[in-house]
């Protein structure tokens, strides 16, 4: 239903886009409160679809002084050191690169395949691409579209950062709210090919005309790196085809064997659908940021095992830090975890301080130039992160003191892990008053709101989505089924009987002398507390097993480690061992596999291209229009028409516009309502019936969280519902349409 406010205010109403399927969303953004829901996005394949018959639908480190070698050759020899290249022969170092290439070509035909498979991507049009990029997949990708339709470049960067449609009437940098650097270097690559292509005559794209059937007009559908949705969607999954090689090489790096690099990814193919959704949603913030995180950790691996730090491996670090941070707004709190875990490792005695404090450095420096790089974003200087570093830099700084204090090694530790804590948590507080910083406040409430009965607004909208919510309980049985939770858990055991045993010959004897002593395998008791880390994100926030699922993966190439099982070896060969196991993981595991490659549909929103088309045709190209997240970013991308809120819901004032355009969902009066769409020069307000009564879980309708929110108004009908009997006197309807 269109609504039009009586003084040129007006709305329209299409029917809801279909909310990400919940098993498959473990990341960021603004929360969809009908998660779980299904929608009309994937049908069956329509028989009525015709045109381009028969074509095929899927398609340690060289010791270099630092004197006299540049940049390059510093980095490049901190990989090979991080990859083990230096301590293999020749041939075994193809080997191992040939395997991880081959890991690589098979997850980014995995994904490839899958992702055709759920769209008919192929086979769509323009408009029916950029609808498949609902809520926030959408706001990022018209970024993408400004740069690349824009008369050159600059010009397209400049449009972004002076962008007058996402937020109106503001004019807002995204370049720097929105961690767009991943759009602004696609779009160069995009723009740079086609020019290239054109200039020596070669074809980037074949367009088709597809009939739809059942009374729909025909569409063009482009398909080839020169269509900008096929080019952008294939260089993410090139990207996360990479990943699995880093992955590969990770497991054989850590587990000292390649056998552990084929445990790592097969665990990880075995359990495709908890670790990643890129396949779903490629264009969301961890598609490009989690591959350099994963390769972020392999440096850090190595690292912890060098017995020498050379300026090459952090200088990788640095980079991969960025690369990580850059794109994605919760890169910072997957950081906070690292730097957590590392600091733990110190304090027990597995690392020296002389590395835990270059690890610092490296972070600051990274965290500098990420604040930069985002034209001074507070949020990065008043986070978690920037305050833990800060206090664990400080305390680094008062080692002799602390070594000087007359306690137990116990104690030692808990006073410096309770400083650490009440530091950061201080310290962040601070900051946050001192710049005056609100943004990430709701993620305080969020997690308040794990622990205790807290509710409000912004919180029940997170909560009351699936992905947002607690960890499933069928998550762990789908783990035990492949057998990836079980292996885990022998490697955990294994390496906390390794701690015990070191802390015991700590705090049986309480000499001073004792605290130089440094143990070890570090890395190996770093991964162990990632593990923890990331467990308890994972169990808190449904989403975030993003990050637990493939570090299991990871941790599960232990099981191949001579350091951990070596005495099992001696009895039994290693690999009868692995391969009984990988056995024994793939009866369930392929079964996974076959359920996600027997997902065939045809993505279709009917309801939503009509609406579309009829404000492209129907209204000014300055109407202002409201409603739905998901449904702004919508408009926005096709439409081109200005909106005043939309799906990413990192900013303070986004949440308070969000919360007046949602109340046209609340038990208020119209009037009211009326009043303070006018002050955010609304035209049209996209009212959706269905957000009126759809309900993920009692109270979590959209009148029962405006219930906690407003309680005078509860018990009063919701104004949704009498705006679809009869919009006057304050709106008129323009259009309607069946949901």
């Amino acid at each position: 239903m269109v609504l039009q406010a009586r003084n040129k205010h007006r709305e329209a109403a299409p029917k809801p886009p279909q909310p990400p399927r919940a098993s498959q969303s473990p990341l960021r953004g603004a929360p969809d409160v009908g998660a779980g829901e299904s929608g009309p996005e994937r049908a069956s394949p329509s028989p009525g679809r015709k045109g381009a018959a028969g074509r095929k639908g899927p398609r340690a480190e060289p010791g270099v002084s630092p004197a006299g070698v540049g940049l390059g050759g510093r980095l490049v020899a901190g990989l090979r050191g991080a990859l083990g290249l230096r301590r293999a022969g020749r041939g075994r170092t193809w080997t191992t690169l040939l395997l991880a290439a081959f890991a690589a070509v098979l997850h980014w035909s995995h994904i490839t395949h899958l992702f055709e498979n759920d769209r008919h991507f192929s086979h769509l049009s323009t408009l029916e691409r950029e609808m498949a990029f609902r809520t926030e997949m959408g706001l990022y990708y018209s970024y993408f579209k400004t740069i690349v339709e824009a008369p050159s470049f600059l010009n397209g960067v400049w449009m972004i950062m002076n962008d007058k449609l996402t937020e109106y009437p503001l004019v807002i940098n995204t370049l720097k709210r929105f961690n767009l650097y991943p759009e602004v270097i696609l779009a160069s690559w995009y723009r740079i090919y086609t020019k290239i292509m054109d200039m020596i005559g070669i074809q980037t794209k074949i367009c088709w005309t597809v009939t739809r059937g059942e009374g729909l007009s025909p569409i063009e559908s482009c398909e080839g790196l020169g269509d900008p949705a096929c080019f952008y969607v294939a260089v993410i999954f090139i990207l996360n085809g990479l990943m699995m090689a880093l992955f590969f090489i990770y497991g054989t790096y850590l587990s000292g064997s390649r056998l552990g690099g084929l445990v790592t990814v097969l665990c990880f193919f075995f359990n495709h659908g908890e670790c990643t959704r890129v396949m779903w949603t490629p264009p969301l913030r961890e598609s490009f940021s989690y591959p350099f995180l994963v390769l972020q950790m392999l440096l850090v691996t190595h690292i912890l095992r060098a017995t020498k730090l050379y300026r090459g491996s952090l200088i990788a670090l640095c980079i991969s830090n960025i690369f990580f941070m850059l794109p994605w707004q919760f890169a910072q709190f997957v950081l906070l975890t690292q730097i957590a875990s590392l600091f733990a490792v110190y304090v027990v005695g597995y690392i020296d301080i002389y590395k835990l404090r270059k690890i610092i450095y490296i972070h600051m420096i990274s965290l500098a130039l990420c604040f930069v790089l985002m034209f001074g974003n507070s949020m990065l200087l008043t986070s978690y992160y920037a305050s833990s570093l800060v206090i664990i830099w400080g305390m680094l700084a008062l080692k002799p003191h602390f070594v000087k204090i007359n306690v137990s090694e116990l104690s030692l530790w808990i006073i410096q892990g309770c400083l650490w804590l009440f530091g950061t948590i201080i310290l962040k507080y601070l900051t946050s008053r001192i710049f005056g910083i609100a943004d990430d406040a709701h993620i305080g409430n969020l997690l308040t709101s794990k622990f205790f009965s807290y509710k409000d607004f912004d919180t029940l909208l997170y909560t009351c989505a699936a992905e947002f919510d607690f960890m499933e309980k069928e998550t762990p049985l789908r783990y035990t089924k492949t057998l990836l939770l079980p292996a885990v858990l022998v490697v955990f055991i294994a390496v906390v009987r390794k701690i015990i045993s070191d802390m015991w010959s700590i705090l049986a004897k309480q000499q001073t002398h004792i605290r130089k002593h440094q143990f070890d395998h570090g890395e190996l008791v770093y991964h162990a507390l990632q593990l923890l880390a990331y467990t308890a994100l994972g169990i808190l926030i449904m989403r975030l097993k993003l990050f637990l699922t493939p570090h299991m993966c990871v941790m599960a190439s232990l099981i191949c480690s001579r350091q951990l099982f070596g005495w099992l070896f001696c009895k039994v060969h290693p690999g009868a061992v692995v391969f009984a196991v990988l056995a024994a993981m793939s009866i369930q595991g392929s079964a996974n596999l076959q359920t996600q490659w027997n997902i065939v549909g045809e993505f279709s929103n009917l309801p939503q291209e009509e609406l579309i088309e009829w404000i492209k045709y129907s209204t000014k190209p300055d109407a202002v229009f409201a409603g739905a997240m998901p449904t702004m970013a919508s408009v926005k991308l096709s439409a081109l028409r200005p909106v005043v809120n939309h799906p990413h819901y990192e900013d303070a004032g986004l949440r308070a516009r969000t919360k007046i355009v949602y109340s046209m969902y609340s038990r208020k009066a119209a009037e009211e309502v009326k009043q303070e769409l006018v002050k955010l020069k609304v035209n049209y307000y996209i009212l959706e019936e269905s957000w009126c009564i759809r309900r993920s879980k009692p109270g979590c309708s959209m009148p029962e969280i405006w219930d906690v929110e407003d309680p005078a108004n509860a018990g009063k009908t919701p104004l949704c519902n009498l705006l679809v009997k009869e919009s006057k006197p304050h709106f008129t309807t323009r259009i309607t349409s069946a949901d």
